[in-house]
């Protein structure tokens, strides 16, 4: 006899005003249509609606963007930029997609590494990945509590073993 895994997709479509948090510590797919004024932290994919107006930092894995969003973006696997999307901030992806038409005020940071598990951040990305102020990151490789080599004179962190070690200080 046979079991089949049913893999549960969460889906959330947000078409209203809100204001505050989201974050999400499961993958979901997470649709924006609405206004939003905040912080998003999703893991799955978000899609932001031609419609909608968000005001908010953003970190998620697959981001599509497709309204205006005032904020800077931290994509961990990719973002798409759709035709009418106007974005001011600045972005952070290994893969970036922009369709013509959209309009971008902000730079561009594309993270180094081979594929989406393969992502090396520096100290800044690291510090916006894990929330936390750029001296802690550095502190931390210099006493070696984290997982980091040196690249020249800068710190590099390979974003499997960064999640890795990330789960074991949360069991500590």
């Amino acid at each position: 006899m046979l079991k089949r895994e049913k893999r549960e997709t969460k889906v959330l479509d947000v078409d209203a005003s809100m204001q505050g948090t989201l974050a999400f510590k499961d993958p979901v797919n997470l649709r924006i249509n609405g206004n939003f004024e905040g912080r998003l932290d999703t893991k799955g994919s978000l899609a932001i609606g031609e419609n909608a107006l968000v005001r908010a930092d953003i970190n998620g894995e697959e981001i599509v963007i497709g309204g205006k969003v005032t904020g800077n973006i931290v994509a961990v696997k990719s973002l798409k930029v759709l035709a009418g999307a106007h974005i001011v901030g600045d972005m952070t992806t290994p893969s970036l997609s922009v369709d013509s038409g959209a309009i971008i005020h902000g730079k561009c940071h594309m993270l180094t590494g081979s594929g989406s598990k393969g992502n090396i951040f520096n100290v800044e990305e690291l510090a916006r990945y894990l929330e936390v102020e750029a001296s802690n990151i550095i502190e931390w490789a210099n006493s070696g509590r984290i997982p980091a080599f040196k690249e020249g004179n800068d710190w590099k962190f390979e974003r499997p073993k960064i999640e890795e070690w990330v789960a074991k200080e949360k069991t500590k």
